[in-house]
C-alpha cells in the first residue's frame, strides 16, 4: 500500500460548486474508484487549495492507472475543467508531497 497526499487548486469563487458536484459523485465512479484500489480516499479544502489523501493498494501507478483507464474518470475530469486551475506540474506530474513521517 502506498498512501498519496496531493494538491491542486480552485478557481475564485468555485468553491460552493467544488463540493456540491462532490456531494453528487456518481455512483459509477464511486464504484471505479474501489474498485482500482483506492481506500480511505479524502479531500480537504482551506480557501481555494484542495489537498487530497488517498491509500493506494497495490500502489499508486497501479490503482490510478485503472481509474483512468475508465470513461467516467474522463467525463468526471471534463465536468470540473471549469473549476480547477490544475492539477499536474507544466510536465503533467501530480502535485504530490513526499511523505516524511508516518504512525499507525
Amino acid at each position: 500500500m502506498e498512501r498519496v497526499c496531493f494538491t491542486f487548486d480552485l478557481y475564485e469563487g468555485a468553491a460552493e460548486e467544488y463540493k456540491r458536484r462532490h456531494d453528487e459523485i456518481w455512483p459509477e465512479l464511486v464504484e471505479v474508484i474501489q474498485a482500482s484500489g483506492l481506500k480511505n480516499y479524502s479531500l480537504f479544502r482551506r480557501g481555494t487549495q484542495v489537498i487530497g489523501y488517498v491509500e493506494a493498494h497495490p500502489d499508486a501507478a497501479t490503482a490510478f492507472a485503472k481509474v483512468a483507464a475508465s470513461e467516467y474518470n474522463g467525463k468526471w475530469s471534463e465536468w470540473f475543467k471549469d473549476l480547477i486551475v490544475n492539477q499536474a506540474s507544466d510536465r503533467g506530474d501530480q502535485l504530490s508531497f513526499t511523505e516524511v513521517w508516518h504512525l499507525e
